[in-house]
């Protein structure tokens, strides 16, 4: 019977691929021509041809025109398929129910973000304790006409009487920060420009923020970020006139930022030279003292609050791959003497919040959260019983009181508040969303493979309940695998479509993440990087063997890292996948380094120039050197965007160029490039949903299957 059902798969499989194959060769691509220029890199000995350098120029006529030109080729190929609006239409229907996250309270009052899910941004709203009425303090639908300038951070004063705002234009990390009287609505002539990775920290007076130099016009956008310094406004003041706190003139390559720890005694001050472990000093305000407290950038460790005047609080994994909480006194910070107030477990301790009388700690077992409450003294009085299995987020406190705010969600539930009265375990729902789509409809199930090193590998599988699994149902794949990140469980509203058509859609929860701690994380980083692509390619062979999908049912999907990690395993195994969708992508490994904020990756991927060795291993994978020749290869969209300063267009732009020179194949090779638009963060909903509805459009159509 097996043998069988087999065999019918097989044939509807070939059936699909010729009418797949037909389909192309009726529209046929013609592709703009990429010209190859001779630039050549010299790699301890090995000449490395760079034939499309000429597209890390972003401000080239050439480029500019090569843009246009795929975009217009791009364009006419998704205009063309005949179900796109629909799912364009369904995307817009789906997106229109209202949106609310935890509250923060500051002072007497309290702010909280609410989207309407019809607007392009969230706005921010303020009232006051105890009050219904609410207005108001910032809509970022105002910033702008095409809702392209948006909210990128906030940072509340500690009386509540003022904001500090940082707005993105074009989805640049390029930040300008104002301060708005939240008192009567207006701003202040602050204005602070060239700031980028910075955090925004009060202290009675003003704020700690971090800022480079202003680059040179023309390579805003491309230049390599460096020597950033650590500054002091003061509030109503020209930024002419900030105080700088912290320079390092002789590493060019490190970024910094700094918190007033509760009392305003101390201003702890963070060094980073990558995106893993930090160097911390804590300066004494009231002697102008200052002492090193960790200064090797092994571990990392960051600040929680204030016990009493001498104790702070600081979640680390120093010594703990899965992190711990320690007391450390700034009068004697040396390491040996920090005192442990809540030890290493099994679980990953994500997160930790200091209330009055209690340490709220947040823990993920198998990715999905649980909430375990100590007292000060480091004791274990309790879990927090959740509404189900899923993820925590934003959780804030109600200070001087033992309450906190957070958000709840999972793959089939969209965000909901909660208030927690910590002492007499009241769990209150603050908001709930009201849907116009049916969430009980879907059910997520979580499935563990075991990879060929043993490791044991989560997905979380997400379907309709009454879809037959077949064996040859769309599913779309979705990984990351990177700098210690661990993507939990959330509700994902551009997946509504997707499911309603009968997809499955997977994120496997493969090495380089932070899922099991350190050790999971060091398994996918510098000369283990192929793991995290063994682990992909595995996820993708366990969802065939076990009757999900077939190849030429299935697509990929990452970005930014899980670019990187899309690129690779198409050229890797371009027979394992129907459709890959790379966004914002790492393609060009060996020059990652050299543009804007690359160089701080260097803790995850090594370096071209660091020695033979490490050249050798990036060159085996870099998805830009590594394109097979023939006609083997899925049906690629890439995307990315005119303004992303994080992953520079170019990797894109070169990928797609050399694919599309050596791609001898009918499946189309295309990319998409957003103008006015970034990394992806504070992206318009209108720019959300053109994009979405053109990547589940070019994915159904390329497994020939329709929009129902």
């Amino acid at each position: 019977m097996k043998t069988k059902t087999v065999l019918i798969i097989a044939v509807i499989s070939a059936l699909i691929f010729a009418g797949c194959r037909q389909k192309n060769e009726e529209h046929k691509i013609n592709y703009p021509e990429s010209k190859q220029v001779d630039a050549t890199d010299d790699y301890f000995g090995y000449m490395v041809k760079d034939p499309y350098r000429w597209l890390e120029d972003e401000n080239s006529k050439e480029t500019k025109e090569w843009i246009e030109q795929q975009n217009e080729i791009t364009n006419r190929y998704l205009n063309n398929i005949p179900f796109k609006d629909r799912i364009k239409d369904r995307l817009s229907e789906v997106w229109k129910y209202t949106r609310q996250y935890a509250p923060t309270i500051k002072g007497d009052k309290k702010f909280y973000f609410r989207h309407d899910g019809i607007s392009n941004h969230a706005v921010l709203y303020v009232k006051n304790i105890g009050e219904s009425d609410e207005r108001v303090l910032i809509d970022p639908n105002l910033f702008s006409e095409d809702g392209t300038t948006s909210l990128a951070a906030t940072s509340i004063s500690n009386d509540g009487n003022y904001i500090a705002y940082a707005i993105s234009k074009g989805g640049s990390d390029w930040r300008e920060v104002f301060i708005r009287d939240v008192n009567t609505g207006e701003d202040l002539d602050d204005h602070l420009k060239w700031v980028k990775f910075s955090g925004l920290s009060w202290d009675d007076e003003g704020l700690f923020y971090s800022r480079y130099d202003e680059p040179k016009d023309g390579e805003e956008l491309s230049a390599s970020n460096e020597f950033q310094k650590l500054y002091y406004h003061k509030k109503g003041t020209s930024q002419d006139d900030d105080i700088l706190i912290h320079k390092d003139d002789e590493n060019p390559q490190r970024n910094f930022s700094a918190v007033v720890d509760d009392n305003n005694r101390y201003l702890i001050r963070f060094s980073t030279r990558s995106t893993q472990g930090n160097q911390i000093d804590i300066h004494n305000l009231q002697n102008n003292s200052q002492i090193s407290v960790d200064s090797d950038f092994n571990t990392e460790s960051s600040y929680i609050g204030s016990l009493s005047t001498n104790r702070l609080l600081f979640v680390t994994n120093e010594n703990a791959s899965r992190r711990r909480v320690v007391a450390i006194n700034p009068s004697t910070p040396e390491l040996t003497n920090w005192e442990e107030i809540i030890p290493e477990k099994e679980d990953i301790l994500r997160g930790v919040t200091l209330t009055e009388n209690y340490i709220v700690c947040h823990y993920l077992k198998d990715v999905e959260s649980n909430l375990k409450i100590y007292d000060h003294s480091g004791e274990y009085l309790k879990d927090i019983e959740l509404p189900g299995a899923g993820s925590v987020s934003g959780i804030n406190r109600y200070e001087n009181r033992d309450i906190i705010y957070f958000n709840y969600t999972s793959y089939t539930n969209p965000t909901e508040v909660f208030e927690l009265d910590i002492k007499s375990n009241n769990l209150t729902t603050v908001f709930s969303p009201s849907t116009n789509f049916e969430t009980d409809d879907y059910t997520t199930t979580v499935e563990f493979f075991e990879a060929d090193d043993g490791a044991q590998i989560p997905l979380f599988i997400t379907h309709k309940k009454d879809i037959e699994l077949n064996g040859n149902n769309p599913a779309l794949l979705y990984g990351y695998g990177g700098f210690n990140i661990i993507q939990t469980p959330g509700f994902d509203i551009s997946l509504i479509p997707w499911l309603e058509n009968g997809g499955v859609y997977i994120r496997a929860h493969i090495r380089g993440g932070g899922e099991y701690g350190e050790d999971w994380y060091r398994a996918g980083t510098k000369k283990n990087k192929q793991r995290v692509f063994d682990d992909f390619i595995q996820s993708a062979e366990y969802l065939i063997e076990n009757g999900y999908t077939v190849s030429d049912k299935l697509a990929i999907m990452g970005g930014s890292n899980g670019g990187l990690l899309v690129g690779a395993v198409a050229n890797q195994r371009p027979d394992l996948f129907s459709v890959a969708l790379p966004n914002v992508g790492v393609m060009d490994m060996l020059r990652y380094h050299k543009f804007t904020i690359g160089w701080a990756w260097a803790g995850d991927y090594g370096r071209s120039d660091d020695s033979k060795e490490m050249f050798e291993y990036l060159y085996s994978y870099s998805p830009l050197h590594n394109i097979p020749k023939g006609n083997g290869y899925p049906a690629t969209l890439v995307t990315t965007a005119d303004h992303d300063d994080r992953v520079v267009p170019a990797h894109s732009y070169k990928y797609i160029a050399a694919l599309q020179n050596s791609y001898s194949g009918l499946n189309p090779t295309l990319i998409r490039i957003e103008t006015k638009a970034g990394h992806g963060a504070g992206k318009p909903v209108s720019m959300q949903i053109e994009e979405i509805a053109d990547k589940w459009a070019f994915t159904l159509y390329n497994m020939n299957e329709h929009f129902k």
